[in-house]
């Protein structure tokens, strides 16, 4: 019997359900994964709303539907993106403890631990942009940073901030890594993981083996 998915997109203003914005990128990487072989898409349901919150899930009705569809009749939930339910750890454990089973196109071999996993990165990756873009002026500020000026007092002052940055994303990541040696990855195949998961390195880009390598003989 073919696989049967519910397809589930979602944009976040009403301007950008208006003009199309988003959806049609979305439809075709659905389209994408269920081509060539015999899956298909039995219905989709359309959300326009902005997904902030932890009750992100009552915020939706059209994933409600969505999700009471996919239990009727056993069809799979299939979204375009991960991102597209919710950078948010507490949504994503939630949408897993109803039992539906989900798949992301851009993620189609990740499991459920995995998709928590990346949530958790994704949320933190948030939270950290949020908080450095609200206090970095303050900050420099009160500790008498002249932006724009360059010396070494500044120079010193910039490399403590990046330590601490790096100390910080080395303990965040650390239970994702501990999961990933546990399943007894090679150090390659953490690698592929990692970015397979859209976990990002330190500095936004992808994982290579020698980053990798680096982080796990510091931490």
């Amino acid at each position: 019997m073919a696989q049967q998915y519910i397809a589930y997109l979602r944009v976040s203003t009403q301007r950008q359900g208006a003009s199309g914005l988003g959806l049609e990128a979305q439809r075709s990487a659905v389209l994408a994964h269920v081509t060539g072989s015999d899956k298909t898409v039995i219905e989709e349901f359309l959300e326009v709303e902005t997904g902030k919150g932890s009750n992100a899930l009552e915020k939706r009705p059209q994933l409600r539907l969505a999700l009471e569809r996919c239990r009727k009749t056993g069809a799979t939930l299939l979204i375009a993106k991960l991102d597209r339910l919710a950078r948010n750890v507490h949504f994503v454990s939630g949408l897993i403890e109803t039992g539906v089973d989900f798949v992301a196109a851009d993620m189609p071999h990740a499991n459920k631990v995995m998709i928590q996993m990346h949530a958790v990165m994704s949320e933190w990756e948030r939270d950290q942009i949020s908080e450095r873009t609200k206090a970095a002026l303050a900050a420099a500020k009160a500790r008498g940073v002249v932006l724009g000026a360059t010396g070494p007092q500044n120079l010193r002052r910039h490399l403590q901030e990046r330590q601490e940055a790096a100390a910080m994303f080395k303990a965040r990541l650390r239970p994702v890594l501990n999961g990933l040696i546990g399943q007894g990855l090679s150090r390659r195949a953490m690698v592929l993981q990692l970015n397979t998961l859209g976990i990002r390195a330190a500095k936004g880009g992808q994982w290579t083996h020698g980053q990798l390598q680096r982080l796990l003989h510091t931490t």
